[in-house]
C-alpha cells in the first residue's frame, strides 16, 4: 500500500502541473502580445525552462543537504514570489520583466520535479513504479483545472487579459506550500549525506543510465516542442483560445491519464518496452499532422504525444532508479533532470522560431530523425545490459 504521504507529494504534484498548464496555456500568446517580434513569442516559455533546467542539479543536492521538506518549501517559496512579479510585468506590459518572472516560476517547477523521487523513497521498495505513476497520475486533476482556469481567469480582471490567471497561480503556489509543511517526508539517510558518490565518467558507463537519460531527453524534447508551438499554430489557423485551451486540456490527459496504468505495463512488459511504445505513439503524432489541421487533427494528435511522453517519461524515470546507489542518488537525479529540461528547454526556445520560420507540418517532420534515434538509442543499451 502507498502511504499518505506518497498520496499527499501526488497532491502536490497536481497542484504543480496544474500551475504549469496554466502557464502553457497563456504564456505563449501573453509572450505574442508583447514581444517586439513574433520571433519572441515562446521567449518567457523558453525562460521558463531555462529556469528549470538551472535548478535541477542544484535542488537536488539542496535536498540532499537540508533534506525534501526545506528543498520543496524554498521550491514554492519562489514560485510565489515569480507569480508575483508576473502580475506586476502583465499589468506593465514589461516583457523583459514578464521573461524574468517565468525564469523564476521555471525554477520553483524545477524544484518540484523532485515529487516523483520524493514519493519513490516514501513507498515500499517493490512499489516504485506504482509510486511513479500515482505521482503522475495526478496529472489527470491538473488537466481538468489548469486550463479551466486559464478560461476562467483570462477577462477575470477586466483591463488587462491573462492577468487573473497569475493570481490564481499564486494561490496555488501559497496552498502547495502549507501542504509540503504538514506532510511526514522522510530524511536522507547518514549513506546519501556523506557517502562518496562515483564519478559520471563510471556512472555513465551503465547501458541503463545512458538508456534512461536518451528518452527521457527526446521524448520531453519532442513533447514540449510541439506542444509549445500547438497554440500557435492553432492560432494561425484562425482557432479562438477556447479551442486551443481544449486541445492542451486533452493532451494533458493523454499525458497523465494512463499514469494509473504504465507502472503495472512495465512491470508486466519490462521498461524497454513501454519506453519503444512511447516512441512509437509520438511518431504517429507528427504523422498525423500531416494529414491536416482542422481542429480534431491538432485534438487527436495531441493526445498521442501526450501518451507516448507518458511512457517515455515513465519508463525513463523508472530505469533511472535502477542505475544509482544511496549515495549517488543526489548525482544521478540531478543530471538526469539538467539534461532532460535541457532538451525541454531548447525544444520550447525552437519551438516559436521553427513555427514562423518552417510551419506547422515541416515542423512536426523534424522530431522524426530525434525519436527514432531515442528507439535505437534504448534498444542497443538494452542489447549491451543483456550481454553484461
Amino acid at each position: 500500500m502507498l502511504g499518505v504521504t506518497v498520496w499527499g507529494l501526488a497532491l502536490g504534484q497536481a497542484l504543480l502541473i496544474t500551475g504549469n498548464i496554466l502557464l502553457v496555456s497563456v504564456t505563449a500568446l501573453i509572450g505574442q502580445k508583447l514581444a517586439p517580434s513574433l520571433s519572441l513569442a515562446t521567449l518567457p516559455i523558453a525562460t521558463q525552462f531555462l529556469g528549470l533546467m538551472g535548478i535541477t542539479l542544484p535542488a537536488a543536492l539542496m535536498m540532499r543537504a537540508l533534506g525534501r521538506k526545506k528543498g520543496f518549501f524554498i521550491g514554492n517559496l519562489v514560485g510565489i514570489i515569480g507569480a508575483t512579479i508576473a502580475f506586476y510585468a502583465l499589468k506593465s506590459e514589461n516583457f523583459v520583466l514578464f521573461c524574468f518572472a517565468t525564469l523564476l516560476l521555471g525554477m520553483a517547477i524545477g524544484v518540484g520535479q523532485q515529487y516523483r523521487f520524493a514519493a519513490i523513497e516514501n513507498a515500499p521498495n517493490d512499489k516504485t513504479p506504482q509510486a511513479i505513476s500515482l505521482i503522475m497520475g495526478a496529472g489527470v486533476i491538473a488537466a481538468i483545472l489548469g486550463p479551466n482556469m486559464a478560461i476562467w481567469a483570462e477577462f477575470m480582471v477586466p483591463d488587462t487579459q491573462y492577468l487573473g490567471a497569475f493570481a490564481a497561480l499564486l494561490v496555488l503556489y501559497i496552498f502547495t506550500t502549507l501542504l509540503i509543511l504538514v506532510l511526514p517526508l522522510r530524511q536522507p539517510t547518514h549513506e546519501e549525506q556523506t557517502g562518496t558518490p562515483r564519478s559520471y565518467k563510471t556512472l555513465l558507463k551503465q547501458p541503463n543510465l545512458v538508456a534512461a537519460i536518451t528518452s527521457g531527453v527526446i521524448g520531453y524534447a519532442v513533447m514540449t516542442l510541439v506542444m509549445t508551438a500547438t497554440p500557435l499554430a492553432m492560432h494561425g489557423h484562425g482557432f479562438h483560445f477556447g479551442h486551443t485551451a481544449t486541445v492542451i486540456q486533452w493532451h494533458v490527459l493523454g499525458m497523465f491519464a494512463p499514469s494509473f496504468f504504465t507502472g503495472k505495463l512495465i512491470q508486466k512488459y519490462g521498461t524497454t518496452k513501454i519506453i519503444q511504445s512511447g516512441c512509437l505513439l509520438l511518431l504517429t503524432c507528427v504523422i498525423l499532422n500531416q494529414f491536416g489541421s482542422g481542429y480534431w487533427y491538432f485534438w487527436t494528435a495531441l493526445i498521442f504525444l501526450g501518451i507516448g511522453w507518458n511512457f517515455t517519461f515513465i519508463g525513463a524515470t523508472t530505469l533511472l532508479t535502477k542505475t544509482y546507489e544511496p549515495a549517488d542518488k543526489a548525482k544521478v537525479q540531478g543530471l538526469n533532470d539538467f539534461l532532460v529540461f535541457t532538451g525541454a528547454t531548447i525544444g520550447s526556445v525552437l519551438a516559436g522560431y521553427w513555427q514562423n520560420v518552417f510551419g506547422w507540418e515541416v515542423l512536426n517532420i523534424l522530431m522524426i530523425p530525434f525519436i527514432v534515434a531515442a528507439m535505437l538509442s534504448v534498444w542497443v543499451s538494452a542489447r549491451k545490459q543483456l550481454s553484461i
